[in-house]
């Protein structure tokens, strides 16, 4: 199973070329991965990688909870593919962010890379200067999650 672990800082080039963190970069290779995907994230605003494989297991999981024939499901479905698009990692390891997802995210330069489990979320540096969530909210919470 892919896990990615790390808060990487890299830099785009003028064009969106960014190099894939070496350490992500090896799991990716260890693990066979051929190709990405990338889209935005539904919650936060940042980008997130999915491994090949990784984006398989997420859209079977999303159809199968979904009913073809219902109207609202179906746009939902067709929302979160439109969304995305194939990625490949050159022979350098740098992969080419489309300029329209750069944009979204307000991604000019300076990056970081975040392993969250089986993805990798690429952030504008300065969105995580600061912590997410609060420190004493992050630990009533996460309290609460572990009883």
């Amino acid at each position: 199973m892919l896990q990615f672990l790390g808060n990487i800082e890299a830099k785009a080039d003028a064009k969106g070329r960014i190099f894939v963190p070496a350490a992500f970069r090896k799991r990716l290779q260890g693990a066979n991965e051929e190709f990405l995907v990338l889209r935005k994230d539904i919650f936060q605003d940042c980008l997130v990688l999915y491994p090949g494989t990784v984006w398989e297991n997420e859209i079977e999981t999303l159809r199968a909870r979904l009913n073809k024939w219902n109207k609202e499901q179906q746009q939902v479905f067709r929302q979160f593919v439109l969304d995305a698009e194939r990625i490949e990692m050159d022979a350098s390891g740098r992969i080419l962010i489309p300029k329209r997802y750069m944009q979204l995210v307000d991604i000019e330069s300076d990056v970081r890379f975040l392993g969250v489990d089986d993805t990798i979320e690429i952030w504008a540096k300065e969105k995580l200067e600061k912590p997410l969530v609060d420190p004493d909210d992050f630990s009533t919470q996460l309290q609460r999650l572990m009883e």
